[in-house]
């Protein structure tokens, strides 16, 4: 089968070549039936996240052993399944993710790793939601419990994860601030019925955020959702109000921020860190709940998910390009068939 191999720590986004950290495998092995009760997935769509490129700049909190097959979530068919499975059948389209191993024509799991995409739904988009959608849900329903009328403020909102907090902040009631660069992404956000964004571009998060508050009569920010880190983060915590959550996601800017805990002592401030995949080893069941909900949802138009870029694996550097340069608004897509057969209808 086709597969996407890390031989090596470095860039992912070089010009494929012998030398470089990435490579295409036209030969490896499909993965057989592991269990009773596992099931082989024939992948149609795999995302991209900025944790697969960090994994492969040797820059993410897990190591893997080289060569491994990068990638997490993913849709497919299923294509055979083991004789004690239950829930699913042959031809069943489902979604799921997994540590490594989805950027390849074939991945296993167990059934009860697995999600049925509902009717209606394209794998395209199913293997988009998994990993971002999953992050923020979690953040924000689980972690902290955000209620309507509570302001929320999100960080890198034109990305992966950023453009699925907004999505869940409005579905929750929430008033949301997204923070962006650019015109383009600032009228894409505007388009999701966002109540405010800030163009960093043009403005800084402080003051246009504070002369929004001001406008609304509001008190300050309920919950700041992070991927970023750094001076966005720095600024954003003059915002927060007594009581107020950060949800901690990530450091894309590449800056790990220090939070004044004396300040978050005298305001009462709560810190969540969310790694998203432990609780697959912790507490399985909110992630079983949160994805079952989250696809309830796509089902239903309360989310849509926007596909940015769709790419073949021969061309995985070019994906990886787009996630590293911040080409993107929601999400980079790897996809096996031909993409006239995959584009999202949602």
């Amino acid at each position: 089968m086709e597969a996407l191999l890390c031989k090596s720590l470095g860039d992912p986004t070089e010009p494929i070549s012998l030398t470089s950290p990435i490579s295409i495998s036209r030969t490896h092995p499909i993965p057989k039936l592991n269990s009773p009760t596992s099931i082989r997935i024939r992948v149609k769509a795999t995302s991209l996240n900025y944790a697969n490129y960090l994994q492969i700049l040797g820059k993410y909190q897990e190591k893997f052993p080289l060569p491994f097959v990068p990638g997490s979530d993913y849709s497919g068919v299923v294509d055979a399944i083991g004789n004690k499975v239950t829930k699913f059948k042959v031809g069943d389209k489902v979604c799921s993710f997994a540590a490594t191993g989805s950027f390849a024509q074939f991945i296993v799991a167990d059934e009860n790793d697995l999600f049925l995409v509902p009717d209606g739904c394209d794998l395209l988009t199913a293997g988009a939601l998994p990993v971002a959608y999953g992050t923020s849900h979690v953040a924000l329903v689980h972690r902290a419990q955000l209620s309507p009328g509570q302001v929320l403020l999100v960080l890198g909102a034109a990305g992966g994860v950023g453009l699925s907090a907004v999505q869940i902040g409005k579905v929750c009631g929430a008033i949301v601030i997204a923070v962006a660069r650019g015109a383009e992404k600032v009228q894409f956000l505007m388009s999701l019925g966002v109540d405010h964004v800030v163009d960093l571009s043009k403005d800084t998060i402080t003051e246009s955020v504070k002369e929004f508050l001001k406008a609304r009569k509001l008190k300050g920010v309920d919950v700041l959702y992070d991927p970023v880190g750094g001076k966005p983060t720095k600024e954003s915590m003059k915002l927060l109000k007594w009581g107020a959550k950060i949800l901690v996601i990530g450091f894309a800017s590449g800056e790990i921020p220090v939070v004044p805990v004396n300040i978050a002592l005298v305001k009462n401030w709560t810190i969540h860190g969310l790694y998203w995949g432990s609780y697959k080893i912790h507490k399985p069941d909110v992630l079983e709940d949160s994805l079952k909900e989250l696809l309830s949802w796509l089902a239903r138009g309360l989310i849509t998910l926007n596909i940015s870029h769709t790419y073949r694996l021969s061309e995985a550097n070019l994906a990886f390009a787009a996630i590293k340069e911040r080409k993107a608004i929601g999400k980079v897509m790897i996809a096996f068939d031909d993409h006239s057969t995959v584009r999202s209808k949602i």
